[in-house]
């Protein structure tokens, strides 16, 4: 379920109720965003295709545009639910738990096992992970 924070975000630059998700190129986690995004992912194939050109590099406009349009949209009611494909939850190595982390163009969706191995550089999203997991551990006692 998307938390109401990010529910009103993805609303907004979706106009409605679609969440695209993927997974992130790098980390064990997921990527999501509202179609708002697409006109910006078409600008930076374009960027990334000039600047190849300018350094006289190879370029595979369709391979790059596969991996930046790979995502999945998926449409969400109006209190946040939406059915995560399975292999999204494979890709992202989504378990039990989702902790959702960010803002702007993006967001990410973590297993919090997976942001727990992740660096110093995580600390703040560790610790509001850990705190919102034993929140919901005292919960469910």
């Amino acid at each position: 379920m998307l938390p109401p924070l990010f529910r009103k975000a993805v609303k907004e630059s979706s106009d409605g109720r679609v969440l695209c998700l993927m997974k992130h190129p790098t980390w064990n986690c997921l990527v999501g965003f509202g179609l708002s995004r697409k006109e910006e992912l078409e600008a930076q194939l374009d960027r990334e295709e000039d600047r190849a050109t300018a350094l006289n590099r190879d370029f595979d406009r369709d391979t790059r545009a596969s991996q930046l349009f790979g995502f999945v949209e998926m449409p969400f009611d109006d209190s946040g639910r939406f059915v995560m494909p399975e292999h999204l939850r494979s890709l992202g190595k989504i378990e039990d738990g989702l902790y959702f982390q960010g803002g702007g163009r993006f967001f990410t969706l973590w297993n919090p096992e997976q942001l727990a191995e992740m660096g110093d550089e995580w600390a703040s999203a560790k610790a509001a992970c850990d705190s919102l997991v034993a929140e919901a551990k005292a919960k469910g006692k």
